[in-house]
């Protein structure tokens, strides 16, 4: 019954991904979860623990703000209609609120002469720094003293053939306590189901910049490569990598340094590229068990389009 209860869930939060930009009536959301509208609202509250909109207010943000540094091209009004914000007036308001820093702020972090505390930190404990955002503004940090252009030389383009996966979501998004529960979960269902653990390859879809969105409330899926005939059951489920081009940046060091690479790809890389990143979740494919090496080595992918 409980696994009944996410899946619906689920399926609202689904509906609100893509439908930031639209105005969405909370009716037509409890719609969606097949709930009585009387009683969406708790369930929807006790599952994600948060309100509706509450949910939809914060995604609505950390997207914006993502096209904030990502975007550099396209304006702040355009920024502000493109996220479902009425006018540029509101969007800088809201932003301001949740964040502690306007938009013109953010896309200029060396201006901001004072530290200040939004709702983001009132609501969840997390300190938003707009310079974290970027990078190379944070020199000392970068994995392995590399350069950007260390980093731009290392990513090759790749070709791939559609993947089926056994996918299982993180509880609680990027904890690593829950990150490793969830793989120790799957890595065991694949040896029922056959598939030795060395064999495995596993992929973990990351769906938020953990710059932006509070750490427990990122979106973490577990996945490892099955075939298209095997049985899976919940909580399991199954996805797919889909065929297409894809970046590819290697990545060796420690679990808490894979963001700065991250950004970098984005940041850097991308906007020189050719391609902007396609309608799907930045993968990290898995070389190793960083437990038990006491390092992390990995494959970074994200999907590409052309611009």
């Amino acid at each position: 019954m409980k696994n009944e209860y996410k899946k619906r869930i689920e399926r609202v939060v689904e509906y609100i991904e893509d439908n930031l930009r639209e105005r969405i009536s909370l009716a037509d959301v409890a719609k969606v979860s097949h709930f009585s509208v009387y009683h969406f609202h708790r369930i929807f509250t006790g599952i994600k623990g948060e309100t509706v909109n509450n949910y939809i207010a914060r995604r609505r943000l950390e997207k914006a703000v993502n096209m904030l540094i990502f975007k550099s091209e396209i304006s702040i009004t355009q920024i502000a209609l493109d996220s479902g914000f009425s006018s540029s007036a509101n969007f800088a308001k809201a932003v301001k609120q949740h964040f502690g820093y306007t938009p013109s702020e953010i896309r200029n972090p060396e201006k901001i002469k004072d530290s200040k505390i939004g709702k983001l930190f009132s609501k969840y404990g997390k300190a938003f720094e707009p310079s974290d955002l970027y990078p190379t503004r944070v020199k000392d940090d970068v994995i392995n003293k590399q350069s950007v252009e260390d980093i731009k030389m290392k990513v090759e383009i790749r070709e791939l053939d559609a993947m089926s996966l056994c996918t299982l979501a993180s509880e609680n998004g990027y904890q690593m306590e829950s990150i490793y529960d969830t793989w120790d979960k799957l890595i065991s269902w694949g040896r029922n189901a056959g598939i030795k653990e060395d064999a495995q390859q596993k992929f973990a879809l990351a769906y938020d910049n953990p710059t932006v969105t509070p750490i427990e409330k990122c979106r973490y899926t577990a996945s490892i490569v099955v075939d298209n005939d095997i049985t899976i059951n919940e909580p399991f489920k199954r996805n797919e990598i889909p065929s297409g081009k894809y970046a590819v940046v290697s990545f060796k060091g420690q679990p808490e340094e894979t963001l700065d690479t991250q950004l970098s790809l984005y940041s850097e890389w991308l906007p020189e590229s050719g391609f902007e990143p396609d309608n799907f979740p930045m993968m990290e494919k898995y070389l190793n068990d960083a437990r038990i090496d006491g390092h992390l080595e990995m494959e970074i992918y994200v999907k590409l389009k052309d611009l």
